[in-house]
């Protein structure tokens, strides 16, 4: 384990009989920076959630957090103490009230920062003296998020935060995670929002079928990835046009529409090679590259 990555897992798999849910998983996760953790919903996001938090077993592999394994009492207690989770579903004590739960979760964590405890007490407008259970989901999203934050976690990981927010709500976590990043704090979410990613994430990952298909910096797939449309008076093969860097052809009568990670100069001189009549050269967004990846795998 480098100490440049937080989280890495080496052939990390889980089955549940045939089912294969995380296939192989090799993921690295670079420290003080945001990472996004993509794919469609069944895609595995949660079951290497809950792997990488020893909160279920691997079938194979292995995996660690902050340099050490998710095992054992005393290496689990202690990382528990650096890492904050925040899960989809955003179980709390119902009974509490705000207030009781964040002075419950306060009394577990000597270097609580009350200044963050104040300020998203007050932005997330949540009241002190109503019980959780009376909450609203959104509500208690924004709860989890501040009992998250407070605690100032070396790693934060969630699963799906903006579940349950409305759009002033996702806004202000957003902002609140920027803010939690630059204080030092590595952050790892998933979600299938890709608005959200295109925000604030200085790295992506996407988990398709278990697998891991895609592993980038945003600004890598923004400066790399490029849509190619080619128009042929005789369309040719798509072998012939499938070179090192292109991840998906579609062809269409006379047209081809080409999805590339890289070597697009390679790709228009044989687009001109092979007598198109047409060549034009586009910038595809993260929605697109993410559409191309998962249909390809």
């Amino acid at each position: 384990m480098t100490n440049n990555f937080v989280i890495q897992t080496h052939e990390l798999s889980k089955s549940y009989g045939r089912v294969e849910a995380v296939r192989q998983l090799n993921l690295s996760v670079k420290a003080h920076h945001i990472t996004a953790f993509l794919g469609l919903n069944g895609a595995g996001k949660s079951t290497t959630i809950k792997m990488l938090l020893g909160m279920i077993r691997p079938s194979t592999g292995s995996s660690e957090l902050l340099g050490k394994p998710m095992s054992g009492e005393r290496g689990s207690e202690g990382l528990r103490k650096r890492v904050a989770y925040v899960s989809e579903t955003k179980q709390l004590y119902g009974y509490m009230t705000v207030e009781e739960i964040i002075r419950f979760t306060r009394s577990f964590y000597p270097d609580w920062r009350g200044d963050i405890e104040r300020r998203l007490l007050a932005r997330y407008e949540l009241p002190p003296g109503r019980k959780i259970d009376s909450l609203s989901k959104g509500m208690r999203t924004k709860l989890a998020l501040l009992l998250a934050l407070a605690r100032k976690p070396e790693l934060l990981i969630l699963d799906e935060p903006s579940e349950g927010l409305d759009p002033l709500g996702i806004e202000q976590m957003l902002e609140s995670l920027v803010a939690q990043c630059g204080e030092g704090t590595t952050i790892f979410f998933s979600s299938h929002q890709i608005p959200e990613v295109e925000r604030i994430a200085d790295q992506v990952c996407i988990l398709h079928r278990g697998r891991l298909v895609l592993n980038a910096s945003l600004d890598n797939i923004r400066e790399s990835y490029r849509q190619v449309e080619l128009v042929f008076p005789n369309v040719p093969s798509e072998s012939e046009v499938r070179l090192a860097g292109v991840e998906s052809i579609q062809t269409k009568g006379r047209q081809m529409r080409v999805v590339v990670s890289g070597n697009v100069e390679l790709l228009v001189e044989r687009a001109h090679d092979l007598r198109a009549s047409s060549v034009e050269v586009a910038p595809i967004g993260l929605r697109e590259v993410f559409m191309e990846t998962v249909k390809e795998s």
